[in-house]
């Protein structure tokens, strides 16, 4: 199982007798050691389902979980390879019960979350519950309840989020609900209290794997220890050099612990890169330079030395725009045979950089998608749905039952379901728990309570039903009938502008339809927790119950011949053969708030490692462009290069370059080809 490995790659591979710390530069090969260490693992005699693979993305979970299946065939069905998160559920589902769980709770949105903590802060100031919402992620991720972030708070505005987060999570109780960063918290609360849980996971799994390590949490971190226990059976694959989450919680220091922790530990460096030239890897590795080293390494190609990389200052942000439009078409104009758009990707610091890009690559005609756009689970006809779902899954869901109470609205007016929220907070049940309360009667009039009560009786119809739609055509089936049955058509219509974007929308509700008959019919799932090639059907209820965990739509990701822009942190684990790191000016990168508070020195290491993973995301060519000045409101002000550019140490003869020029040149060169062609052939 170790053909086609490098020496360090088979020796990260066959070291399964305790803890490892593989630290793959970028484009050193990890995702094929750790497909081939799982592999490795099955042919030295651990069972397939004793091994787990956690990933970081959905999307990270399904390309493993592929390369898994060519490696081993049918094994890979067993083989746990799932996020975090998704590993969380299934712990949590299986034995929740100890911490007052039912199996059946709800996972939350991000709306739902802002929602109830605007209840609970007694506001309607987004803005403020927006920032109460990560106040409180991040003391999660820090592993602290409200009473522990009561003691911790800085200030009196951290003082109020403490106070909220109390209110918060008595109401996740009342709605047996979870927000993501529980999907955490709650496994490691399992596994550090009840030791009978901790010893029956700690069995199941034999060896553990984490990909990504250097972007795990404090709270993740802990989880991992627990779950691998003192014999440390586990392999963890990470680059300190491409840690650049911090401001969601990931942590170098658990970096740092491991050798600490684990003292067996065996730190295996993979220096070998196989994506880029050496030219690029050259620059990556002088820019990285002033960072200070955890495990010093310096990543080296056999790929040859390539294209210079080039820098190209602009006067300004349409100027730049311009120039990167014109390189694109000048690579293209110069390679036979030309490159696909596909190859093409245009990178950057913040969101707001994109607008002038996409100006320049529409008049030029150019295809292009900005990576990281609206999740097809974000569209609000495709919540509208799930909350039906989450409702058959979990009764006492009040957000959910709230949302599909009015999609479509079937009579119950605001007043109706306020007197409903009053006597329900009264009797401390939930929503649909008070509907059939012999007292509910004595609030509401008889036409509120029968309007109430009938949509009661059917979700209960529609509970029942998804419950025994088992397989792809039934669920098919049930799916079309129900969406019959509450005029979902004629909803869409009635709150669309237009009858395009009706029908637009109701598309988007029959591919949803399809995608869940398919998971129905038993077709691979990049959310289950289990080893996610699951071949036997299931009933729609089972599959409703993993929807929170997905972002995107499997089918939705297939590849389209259209240059990518993106954010740097979008990209990262990505590679194109040709790349432009667009707008790396001092101030934007690195980034900095405002004139007076330059980044301090953990916000500038971290900012250097953001120039470099978008470095080693190049293949065979690499730009760098900066603008002389830059828009701040209204006006104009000076800009310079970044530091990094500099830092990178090119060669001033070979490294500038003007797109234009470039470009002009070689449509004179095409032109006089033409005109001595046309010579030679004319009579």
């Amino acid at each position: 199982m170790s053909a086609g490995l490098n020496l360090a790659q088979t020796q990260a591979v066959h070291h399964i007798g305790g803890p490892s710390l593989v630290l793959a530069g970028a484009g050193s090969g990890k995702t094929r050691v750790i497909t081939h260490k799982i592999a490795y693992l099955i042919e030295k005699g651990l069972q397939p389902g004793r091994i787990a693979a956690i990933t970081f993305t959905n999307k990270a979970a399904a390309e493993m979980r592929e390369r898994a299946r060519g490696l081993i065939g049918k094994a890979a069905r067993e083989v746990v390879i799932c996020t975090f998160h998704a590993l969380g559920v299934r712990m949590v589902r299986e034995d929740g019960q100890v911490l007052g769980l039912k199996p059946n709770f709800s996972i939350l949105d991000a709306d739902d979350v802002l929602s109830i903590l605007k209840e609970c802060g007694g506001t309607t100031d987004s803005a403020l519950a927006r920032q109460w919402q990560w106040t409180i992620s991040r003391w999660k991720n820090e592993g602290l309840n409200a009473e522990q972030a009561l003691q911790a708070a800085a200030d009196e505005a951290e003082k109020v989020a403490a106070v909220v987060m109390q209110r918060y999570q008595e109401r996740l109780t009342a709605y047996q609900s979870v927000d993501f960063d529980d999907l955490v918290g709650l496994p490691l609360a399992l596994l550090a209290r009840h030791p009978q849980v901790r010893e029956k996971w700690q069995a199941r799994f034999g060896h553990v794997l984490v990909d990504e390590y250097q972007d795990t949490n404090a709270t993740q971190y802990e989880l991992l220890k627990l779950l691998v226990g003192e014999k440390g059976h586990f392999t963890a694959v990470g680059d300190d050099d491409q840690s650049i989450y911090g401001w969601r919680g990931a942590t170098l220091d658990n970096l740092k612990k491991l050798p600490i922790d684990y003292p067996a530990l065996r730190i295996i460096k993979l220096e070998q890169n196989y994506r880029s030239t050496s030219a690029i890897l050259r620059a990556a590795n002088h820019v990285i330079g002033p960072n200070p080293k955890l495990f010093p390494k310096t990543l080296f190609s056999e790929l040859g030395e390539g294209e210079p990389v080039r820098v190209i200052d602009c006067d300004s942000e349409e100027h730049e725009a311009e120039r990167v439009v014109a390189r694109l078409q000048g690579l293209r104009a110069s390679s036979n045979p030309p490159p696909e758009w596909r190859d093409f990707a245009i990178l950057y610091r913040a969101n707001h950089q994109a607008k002038p890009l996409e100006k320049a690559l529409r008049k030029a005609q150019i295809p292009y998608k900005v990576s990281g756009g609206t999740s097809f689970f974000d569209r609000s006809e495709i919540k509208d749905l799930c909350v039906w779902f989450r409702l058959w899954s979990n009764e006492d869901d009040d957000p959910a039952f709230l949302r599909a109470v009015a999609a479509p609205r079937r009579g119950i007016g605001h007043q109706t379901l306020a007197q409903l929220g009053d006597f329900a907070t009264m009797m401390r049940s939930s929503l649909f728990g008070a509907l059939f309360n012999p007292m509910l009667e004595t609030r509401l009039s008889a036409r509120a309570l029968a309007s109430l009560q009938e949509f009661g009786r059917q979700v209960n119809d529609l509970q029942y039903r998804a419950r025994h739609a088992l397989g792809r055509e039934a669920a098919r089936q049930f799916l079309q009938d129900w969406l019959q049955d509450i005029g979902f058509e004629n909803y869409l219509l009635d709150h669309s502008d237009t009858a395009a974007q009706a029908t637009a929308r109701w598309g988007n509700v029959q591919e949803f339809c399809d995608w869940m008959a398919q998971r129905a019919g038993g077709d691979a799932d990049p959310s289950e927790g289990a080893g996610g090639l699951a071949s036997t059907p299931k009933s729609l209820l089972e599959v409703a119950q993993t929807i929170a965990l997905l972002s995107t739509l499997t089918e939705q990701e297939k590849e389209q011949n259209v240059v990518t822009l993106s954010t740097l942190h979008a990209a990262k684990g990505l590679e194109w053969p040709h790349v432009v790191l667009a707008g790396v000016n001092e101030g934007v990168l690195p980034f900095q708030q405002g004139e007076d508070s330059p980044p301090d020195q953990a916000r500038l290491e971290e900012e250097r490692r953001l120039m470099y993973v978008g470095i080693t995301r190049a293949q065979r060519t690499l730009a760098v462009t900066w603008a002389r000045r830059r828009k701040k409101g209204r006006d104009w002000v000076a800009a310079k290069p970044s530091r990094f550019i500099e830092e990178m140490h090119l060669s001033a003869d070979t490294a500038r370059e003007d797109p234009r020029a470039k470009l002009r040149a070689l449509r004179e060169e095409f032109a006089k080809r033409a005109q001595t062609t046309n010579a030679a052939d004319a009579p």
